[in-house]
């Protein structure tokens, strides 16, 4: 459908067998009402609170908590001219790599560069990210008819790089830090697109679609001219289907059928089992004669939900179903296994038998448009995620509610090689009824990294688990270098091992050594007590470079009490020297100091 809610792996041990099956049950019930609920309205101003604590990534999450998109000072055009947000699993953070105008589909280099296809402007887009947060940008390849997918795959000691063009299917020879495509080679010709003459000038859906598998079979997804039409089915070679190459382009054969719309084709890693993510038709007749008075009308309320979307496996010689047969969401499966009704347009009569046809592995809801679809199984995402599946949901353009425009999990079962049930991992692109962003494909980069091009906004996203928060680092008293000041442990109740008592009003001074992993916001907390009804301020110097003239100390109400004060300062790698000396008074009594990267 032109622009419209992947499973668990057992683990081998017992005990986290043990684990998964009795969080099953509540992580199923999450999900059901995460996959269930309207989108929600993406703020633009101040986001909600956020948990203090991240939950640790061991667990398959979903998308659960508001967070800001993390944009660039350089690419902060619209929509980004305002703050965005996303919602995500905990965990977790979102930012823009970079702006690719009309961003499609993705694929991740061995070395870490990325490329994006750019149909409407006939280009291939090759990112370097640099280091800084953003990403060079070449062109790879350009003056190209409609380029869509692009997949690297390697044979013998060869890695290639092909491109599907609406017309053709061409691949380039990867080299390592070649920033445009080489040794280009068509493999396939003939493909119908618009410029096919029975056709006339119009092809609802000419972008194509491809994998290959681990024998080096080349598929291509042939999509339907059109919403619904018989003559797709009839022509040669047939429209919604997928066929077969060798990796050279020879052998053509039609390997399935009755595939609308198939924009994602994936393997499940290390088989030759293909999988789709598949856009059904719109404006589908109430086929039930009934008595409703509905029969053979195209009805908003039953449009809206049906047919469903479909994930599915696709088998050698399987045909399934359109445009003569839709599936039913409606009956004791729900979305698994769906049983066909007949196409009221197209099969009213029964011409074509529907219980014939390969049932859908799983359907989506109706008219989200799924497009791109990638398992995680080898790749570096967050290990909690990696025996699932994540599709991209470009949005719905004609149903009264609009649907989709987020990025949904499936975790895998890897006993019945199916997905179980979906729910969301990146949402927020739809706001208030409208879209600011739609997502097309995902990929996962070296870094494990994941990322989401976005057509609509131009925009390539990055969602990366949030590194771990950094230990903050306790340095005592006793062990900073003393000038004037000595060692104390004479106040009442006090249990440490000593504290800095500063003896003269002006001079004295403790230095501690401190160690940060890296350069950076620092936040310096000094654990003090002081007596008596006035506060006693100390300088503050890191690296000799004063960074609190007068850091106040307020009285405590005896020496026997402890408080904290903090300041804020920039550390660099390695060792630092932070300094607190008096300045008029005798100072505070400090028993330490912590040093905390922000």
């Amino acid at each position: 459908m032109d622009p419209r809610c992947r499973s668990w792996r057992p683990p081998r041990s017992r005990a986290p067998l043990l684990l998964g099956l009795l969080l099953a049950p509540l992580t199923g019930v999450l999900v059901l009402i995460v996959g269930c609920r309207d989108d929600p309205v993406a703020p633009t101003g101040s986001p909600p609170p956020r948990p203090a604590v991240a939950a640790a990534l061991d667990v398959a999450a979903p998308a659960s908590i508001s967070a800001r998109v993390q944009v660039p000072a350089s690419l902060r055009t619209g929509p980004f001219t305002v703050a965005r947000y996303l919602t995500i699993p905990s965990g977790f953070t979102v930012s823009v790599l970079a702006r690719v105008s009309g961003a499609r589909f993705m694929a991740v280099l061995p070395n870490n560069d990325v490329l994006v296809s750019q149909p409407n402007a006939g280009r291939i887009t090759l990112l370097r990210p640099n280091g800084t947060g953003t990403a060079a940008a070449y062109t790879f390849a350009s003056g190209l008819r409609k380029p869509h997918d692009i997949v690297v795959h390697a044979i013998g000691s060869t890695t290639y790089i092909y491109v599907a063009e609406s017309h053709q299917i061409a691949r380039y020879v990867y080299t390592t830090g070649a920033t445009a495509g080489a040794g280009r080679q068509v493999v396939v010709t003939g493909l119908p697109d618009a410029s096919t003459p029975e056709l006339g000038g119009s092809y609802g859906h000419q972008l194509k679609n491809i994998a290959l598998d681990e024998s080096d079979r080349l598929y291509v997804s042939v999509a339907s001219s059109c919403n619904a039409c018989a003559s797709d089915a009839a022509a040669n070679p047939v429209r919604g289907a997928i066929y077969q190459y060798s990796a050279t382009g020879g052998g053509r054969r039609l390997f399935a059928r009755g595939l609308r719309n198939a924009e994602g084709l994936a393997m499940i890693p290390g088989t030759n089992t293909l999988w789709a993510v598949v856009n059904n038709r719109d404006n589908i007749a109430y086929p039930f004669d009934d008595g409703s008075g509905q029969y053979g009308r195209v009805i908003s309320s039953y449009v809206d939900n049906h047919p469903p979307e479909e994930f599915t496996r696709v088998r050698d010689g399987g045909n399934y179903g359109w445009p003569f047969c839709n599936p039913n969401p409606n009956t004791a499966s729900g979305t698994v296994d769906m049983p066909f009704d007949r196409d009221y347009q197209l099969n009213r009569t029964g011409s074509r038998n529907c219980t014939t046809m390969d049932r859908i592995s799983k359907g989506i809801q109706a008219h989200s448009a799924p497009l791109g679809l990638l398992f995680l199984q080898n790749t570096r995402f967050a290990t909690a995620y990696r025996n699932g599946a994540v599709v991209a949901l470009h949005g719905s353009w004609n149903r009264t509610t609009r649907t989709g425009a987020k990025v949904v999990y499936f975790p895998w079962n890897a006993a019945s090689q199916r997905p179980g049930t979906q729910m969301d991992l990146v949402r927020g692109w739809l706001s208030g009824g409208s879209y600011w962003g739609r997502p097309v494909d995902v990929a996962v980069d070296r870094a494990g990294a994941m990322l989401i091009s976005d057509d609509h906004s131009g925009t390539i996203y990055k969602l990366s688990a949030a590194p771990a928060a950094a230990a903050s680092a306790t340095y005592e008293g006793e062990r900073a270098r003393l000038v004037g000041a000595r060692v104390g442990t004479d106040v009442a109740g006090y249990t440490g091992t000593g504290f800095v008592d500063y003896v003269n009003p002006t001079g004295d001074y403790a230095e501690w050594t401190v160690t940060a992993a890296a350069a950076g916001s620092h936040t310096l907390t000094f654990r003090y007590g002081l007596g008596g009804t006035a506060g006693r301020p100390l300088e503050i110097a890191v690296n000799g470079a004063q960074v609190a003239a007068h850091l106040a100390f307020p009285p405590t109400g005896s020496w026997s009490t402890w408080r904290t004060v903090s300041v804020t300062a920039s550390l660099r790698a390695g060792t630092n020297t932070v300094r607190a000396r008096a300045t008029g008074s005798s100072g505070p009594n400090v028993d330490n100091l912590v040093v905390k990267p922000m």
